[in-house]
């Protein structure tokens, strides 16, 4: 197997880099799936962090036997519906003046029930037409480019958040500047 040869079961790795792997995917799950409910609850929208983790352990537990332990994957909150939650949070005019935030979230849960079912079209059509047609529409000169945006678009609150603890942005940088220079395999 070569580095450049996609993994098709995980269980090839070895017990020491799906561990190291694994502990990656914790702290990456951790923070996303812990922050969505601050983020949410921040605009007066009840989401409670105990209901968040046990969702996404179910949610993984339930994907890990759909794809009989084949995708080291873990199932967590998404940022993309906090935009639809602001929204429907900030609402105060007609029907939804009297309405507290609580009332509220059901139109957003709604809401991401319908982007869930639009999911689900989606997946159905790239399932039957294939990936690779697919990717013919979304080759790396577009999706790169989307990609360097979104980064851009992160870099004033790295900025800003850089300037609270200066000495731990750089450290961060010269590890990710050391690991991408000098570092084999998987650590680079």
């Amino acid at each position: 197997m070569t580095n450049q040869e996609p993994i098709r079961d995980a269980r090839k790795l070895g017990t020491p880099k799906m561990l190291v792997l694994g502990l990656q995917h914790l702290f990456a799950m951790f923070g996303a799936t812990v922050l969505v409910p601050i983020l949410v609850n921040s605009y007066g929208l009840p989401l409670s962090i105990q209901t968040t983790l046990l969702m996404a352990g179910l949610g993984t537990l339930l994907f890990h036997v759909l794809t009989k332990m084949k995708v080291p994957a873990f199932l967590g909150s998404s940022f993309a519906f906090l935009g639809g939650y602001a929204a429907v949070a900030s609402l105060d005019a007609g029907k939804y003046a009297a309405m507290s935030a609580a009332e509220k979230l059901q139109y957003a849960g709604g809401g991401i029930v319908v982007a869930g079912l639009l999911y689900v079209v989606l997946s159905l059509i790239v399932r039957f037409v294939g990936v690779k047609k697919v990717m013919k529409f979304l080759p790396p000169i577009v999706t790169g480019p989307i990609v360097i945006l979104i980064g851009l678009n992160l870099a004033p609150s790295a900025v800003s958040n850089a300037a609270t603890c200066w000495w731990l942005a750089l450290v961060a940088m010269a590890i990710i500047i050391v690991a991408n220079i000098w570092g084999k395999g998987m650590i680079k």
